[in-house]
C-alpha cells in the first residue's frame, strides 16, 4: 500500500485525485486550508504551515510517505493597476501557496526518502501557464508555475540515482471552481475557440494522470512534463 500526501484535496482536481488514488488502494493523507474529517488543515500563506502539514501527515501515515502530490494552488487576478502594496501582497501569497510551499514539502520528502534509504515520487500539478505565460492579471500565477516546472526538472536530475522520481503535469483550462471565474472573464464559451479539442479538461482526466504518475509511470519517465490542454499549446 502506498502512502500518499495530496495537497489541495478538498475540491476540483485534488478531490478527483483523492477518489482515484483511494480506489487504487493507496492510503491518501489529504490537505486543505481548513481542517476537515478527510483533510489536515494548513494555510500555506503561513511560512510554518508546510512543515506542520508534513509532520502531521507523516504521523498519520505511520512514519512513511511514499508519494507527494503538490496540487494545492491559488488562482486570483492581480491587476496591474492595483495599489503597490495590494499587487505585492497578491504576488507573495500566490508564490508562497503555488511554489514555496511545494518546494518546502518537496524538500521534506526528498530528505525523508534519503534518510530511510528508499525512493519516492513527487508529482507537481503545474500549468500550461508555466510554458506560455498567462493573462496580464496573472503574472504571479505564470511565474509560480514556471518555477514549479524548473524545480521539478532539478529534482528529477538531482536524485534519480537514489530512486527519487519527479513528474509534472501541465493542464490547460480545467473545469474547476478555481478556473471558473477566469474562464468567464476571458469570454466563457468563446475561449473554447482556442482549444482544438473543443472543451476544457475535466478534473477526473487530470486525476487519472496524477494516479498514473504516482503508481504506474516507469522510472525512465522521471523529469517528464505531461501536457493536458486539448492541444491549445503544443511544444
Amino acid at each position: 500500500m502506498k502512502h500518499i500526501l495530496l495537497t489541495g484535496s478538498s475540491r476540483g482536481i485534488g478531490a478527483a485525485a483523492l477518489s482515484e488514488l483511494t480506489a487504487r488502494g493507496a492510503k491518501v493523507v489529504g490537505h486543505a486550508t481548513r481542517a476537515s474529517e478527510s483533510a489536515i488543515g494548513a494555510d500555506f500563506t503561513d511560512p510554518g504551515a508546510a512543515q506542520a502539514l508534513w509532520d502531521a501527515a507523516l504521523d498519520q501515515a505511520g512514519g512513511e510517505i511514499d508519494v507527494l502530490v503538490n496540487n494545492a494552488g491559488l488562482f486570483e487576478a492581480n491587476p496591474l493597476d492595483s495599489s503597490d502594496i495590494a499587487w505585492l501582497d497578491s504576488w507573495e501569497d500566490t508564490l508562497r501557496i503555488n511554489l514555496t510551499a511545494a518546494a518546502q514539502l518537496s524538500r521534506f520528502a526528498v530528505r525523508h526518502w534519503q534518510q530511510r534509504g528508499a525512493g519516492g515520487r513527487i508529482i507537481h500539478v503545474a500549468s500550461r501557464a508555466g510554458h506560455r505565460g498567462d493573462s496580464p492579471a496573472h503574472w504571479h500565477y505564470a511565474a509560480a508555475k514556471g518555477g514549479m516546472l524548473a524545480m521539478h526538472k532539478t529534482i528529477a536530475r538531482a536524485y534519480a540515482n537514489e530512486g527519487i522520481f519527479s513528474f509534472a503535469i501541465a493542464p490547460g483550462f480545467t473545469d474547476t471552481a478555481m478556473a471558473g471565474d477566469y474562464l468567464e472573464s476571458r469570454g466563457g464559451d468563446g475561449l473554447l475557440k482556442d482549444i482544438p479539442l473543443g472543451k476544457v479538461a475535466e478534473p477526473e482526466e487530470i486525476a487519472r494522470i496524477i494516479t498514473f504518475c504516482a503508481l504506474d509511470a516507469p522510472a525512465s519517465m522521471t523529469g517528464a512534463v505531461i501536457d493536458a490542454n486539448g492541444a491549445s499549446y503544443v511544444r
